[in-house]
């Protein structure tokens, strides 16, 4: 972890709840990668989180902020700025929420008013994020905005829910709002659609345990870890990818291009070895 990919880079880092957490993760390497950043979640969240512990040991401040908020955003960025001395090159938003699965409530019968909330939590509050950077001119050129998504917003999950539908939406997001900051200021915005991982938000999803599991037996090089997605949003946030825009990007062991492996089928034709 010394090559200092970020050295003198400045980002804001959403959703580290705690040491689950991949944008935790992220925080750590980042840190450790020479960046200066700003941590940041919804008030709820950080109390029931241990974001005070991570910024203590990666020397950050902490600027609670609900994403839902064009207010608290523009607080967010404002201060940022003034914190870090400067412009931003690189924001994480690393946030994730539906109330229907929550509440066990199955697609066929959701609850329209908690759908709209996890969609603007989940997917609106990317493009919130991003516009308030673009207003503000917050970002650096070159600079590079990230979103963790997931391949339930291609292939059907069934207890995903609506998770997978804000998922979409949010993917689209960064394709549709990377043109435009790519246009007017050179910004990179892109999607890692990562293994499932036993997060604090993953763990919410009914059979999550089954999906980790039978990832892991499709995919040739086994699940991404946090530590992994970690490393790879630091690449994102480099000068390695100035290139790399309005992409989604699977880090997935090869889950994704996988029809069926072998240990699946060795499982329904009943050799267990």
């Amino acid at each position: 972890m010394s090559s200092n990919l970020l050295a003198g880079k400045k980002g804001i880092i959403f959703g580290a709840l705690n040491k689950e957490s991949i944008a935790w993760k992220v925080a750590e390497s980042a840190h450790a990668h020479g960046a200066t950043f700003t941590l940041t979640n919804a008030p709820i969240a950080m109390r029931m989180g241990e974001i005070n512990e991570l910024a203590a040991a990666t020397g950050s401040e902490v600027i609670p902020a609900d994403a839902t908020s064009l207010e608290d955003l523009e607080n967010l960025f404002t201060k940022s700025q003034e914190i870090l001395g400067g412009k931003l090159d690189f924001v994480l938003h690393s946030i994730g929420m539906s109330v229907n699965v929550r509440k066990g409530k199955h697609y066929t019968d959701l609850n329209y008013d908690w759908l709209e909330k996890g969609w603007d939590v989940s997917a609106v509050s990317f493009h919130k994020v991003i516009q308030t950077a673009y207003k503000q001119d917050a970002m650096n050129e070159w600079g590079s905005i990230l979103a963790l998504t997931y391949m339930a917003a291609q292939r059907t999950f069934p207890d995903y829910n609506d998770m997978a539908d804000n998922k979409a939406y949010l993917e689209s997001i960064a394709r549709s709002f990377g043109y435009h900051y790519g246009v007017k200021r050179k910004v990179r915005i892109n999607t890692i659609s990562q293994s499932p991982t036993m997060t604090t938000a993953g763990s919410g999803v009914k059979g999550f345990d089954g999906f980790i599991s039978y990832a892991e037996k499709m995919s040739p090089l086994g699940n991404a870890t946090a530590q992994e997605c970690a490393d790879y949003c630091i690449m994102m946030f480099s000068d390695l990818t100035k290139k790399v825009t309005m992409q989604n990007l699977f880090h997935d062991g090869g889950f994704s291009n996988v029809g069926v492996s072998n240990l699946v089928m060795d499982q329904f034709m009943g050799n267990k070895e």
